[in-house]
């Protein structure tokens, strides 16, 4: 193994590491619920970690591979879906009357569901352009900022109960940015990419 291989080995862990958080979260294995938010948050800044890493190695070493660029969206993608509907299950077994634990899981579906449909439009839409035009689109600055979003909601969601005693402002908050930015970053790659389509047409 070299050091060029480094990165997409970071990149299959990303994508096998996900299965576990769900299952951590899904089927209860610790014996308090704080012992299972601080873990799967933990674990998922772990894994988080290694998409930084597998980039900056790859970028440094000049070790950029075909694999690479598709597995790393879709682990990305899994991650980031995956948590949030094993998140779901988590807080609906936990809802009552008091907590509100059941409108933060009605909301947090309609934002997978908003995630997911924006994630096949971008991706038919590069599949369009590139067979059109041989443009490769480009990952922009909006949709970077999704992806922190993304990253601070799930460890918001994860862990935030523990430290402010069953408290989700800071949950529906990052939440409803990330949704935001979700909506908006796709709307900009269309805006950008759906000329390209128009011209090939004509």
């Amino acid at each position: 193994m070299s050091i060029k291989d480094v990165p997409n080995i970071l990149t299959v862990i990303r994508a096998l590491l996900v299965p576990v958080f769900m299952i951590l979260f899904l089927f209860d294995l610790f014996p308090t619920d704080t012992v299972t938010r601080v873990v799967g948050a933990a674990l998922f800044g772990a894994i988080t970690l290694t998409d930084m890493f597998d980039g900056k190695i790859a970028r440094k070493y000049n070790c950029i591979s075909d694999f690479g660029k598709f597995l790393d969206p879709i682990a990305d993608k899994l991650l980031v879906i995956g948590s949030m509907l094993s998140l779901i299950v988590f807080y609906l077994r936990r809802a009552d009357d008091r907590n509100g634990y059941l409108a933060f899981s009605i909301v947090m579906t309609f934002s997978v569901f908003i995630i997911i449909t924006r994630e096949l439009g971008v991706t038919t839409l590069r599949m369009l352009v590139k067979n059109a035009n041989g443009v490769v689109v480009a990952a922009n600055m909006a949709g970077k900022t999704k992806t922190c979003a993304q990253i601070v909601f799930i460890l918001a969601a994860c862990i935030e109960p523990i430290i402010m005693s069953d408290s989700l402002w800071l949950s529906y908050f990052s939440l409803i940015g990330m949704t935001f930015l979700t909506v908006y970053s796709g709307a900009l790659y269309f805006k950008a990419y759906i000329p390209l389509l128009k011209q090939k047409k004509a």
